[in-house]
């Protein structure tokens, strides 16, 4: 019996803030693909809020010493038994969502993202900070051959996440939209916004991240406290902050939607009735994603020209990309790229 061959990865050691080192390079055999699964070589992996959220512990580990990262773009190497949506070669992309029951009755009204037995990549299983990932078959996602892979990995999270919270916000053709944040999720959102007729306005608390909401066509920028100079249709929050939610709420004109874009959040503060939500305006939560939300940002992704900024770092310096992002200094997404792609 052979041994099986060996592969680089990084894996949440003990969670706690960047600065203690949660993130640690391991040695691992590469995994082999079961029944229904897909074996990926990792050509690039985007590095995402959550994995932060993971590494540091606001999310608590399903596993012990998990690989993270869920925006991963790769090729299939090896198929397990009874596989044959894809072949040897093809690019494909791994997502947040992993597996949900497919009979609960979220599932069977199309809403799977709700599922009670739903598991993720990166935290119920590993993900693409690896130099191979195993993903079941059904939830992979068929990708073109182009743009390079790191334009395309933030695609598969921020990009998808992005696009249920514009869904979500009910943005009315050419409507004010806010966005409450501006980091990878955010920038990729704007973008699909604006090539759809809206107007944008940007709160957010980073000068360069303002600087890009402008380049991009945004209406406004301004501090992530500030108000808009007029009233917003929609508005979505993607800063795990707590104390921009009633901020946001009054920034929205009577009939207003706002959305919360994120998997974890600080305390949301008391809100007064009248203040925040009277005149109709609707609170409304973002949970994960379904397959097709997926399929539908790729389309529209491709069609409307969307492309990520990127700041790419060696698979080698994960940690250095957690504690950039961690930090604040990086200015749209952060992506990993191996040094084979």
């Amino acid at each position: 019996m052979t041994d099986r061959p060996r592969m680089s990865a990084w894996v949440v050691d003990r969670p706690g803030p960047v600065s203690s080192g949660p993130l640690v390079a391991v040695e691992r055999a590469v995994p082999e693909p079961g029944p229904g699964e897909l074996l990926v070589a990792v050509e690039a992996c985007g590095v995402c809020r959550t994995d932060l959220h993971l590494a540091e512990g606001d999310l608590a580990p399903h596993r012990p010493r998990t690989v993270p990262g869920h925006q991963v773009v790769g090729r299939v190497t090896a198929l397990g038994p009874g596989t044959e949506r894809f072949v040897a070669g093809d690019r494909v992309g791994i997502a947040w969502l992993r597996s949900t029951c497919g009979e609960c009755r979220w599932c069977r009204a199309g809403r799977e993202n709700l599922c009670p037995a739903s598991t993720y990549t990166g935290w119920d299983a590993d993900g693409g900070f690896a130099e191979h990932a195993v993903v079941p078959a059904a939830y992979a996602y068929a990708l073109p051959e182009e743009p390079d892979p790191v334009a395309l990995a933030p695609l598969l999270c921020a990009g998808i996440i992005g696009y249920r919270a514009l869904v979500r916000a009910q943005l009315p053709p050419g409507g004010r939209l806010g966005l409450y944040g501006f980091g990878s999720s955010a920038h990729l959102t704007a973008q699909l916004a604006l090539a759809q007729g809206a107007e944008l306005y940007v709160a957010t608390r980073g000068e360069p991240d303002r600087r890009l909401a402008l380049e991009l066509g945004a209406t406004w920028a301004g501090g992530a406290a500030d108000p808009p100079p007029v009233p917003l249709d929609s508005a979505i929050v993607f800063a795990p902050a707590g104390e921009l939610v009633p901020v946001a709420l009054r920034a929205l004109d009577r009939g207003g939607t706002l959305a919360l874009a994120g998997i974890h959040m600080s305390e949301v503060p008391a809100m007064g009735y009248t203040e925040h939500l009277f005149l109709e305006r609707d609170l409304r939560t973002v949970t994960s994603n379904t397959r097709r939300d997926g399929e539908e940002l790729l389309r529209l992704a491709v069609r409307l020209g969307v492309r990520a900024h990127t700041t790419t770092y060696p698979f080698e310096a994960a940690d250095r990309a957690l504690a950039d992002l961690a930090a604040g200094r990086v200015s749209g997404s952060a992506v990993l790229r191996s040094s084979s792609a």
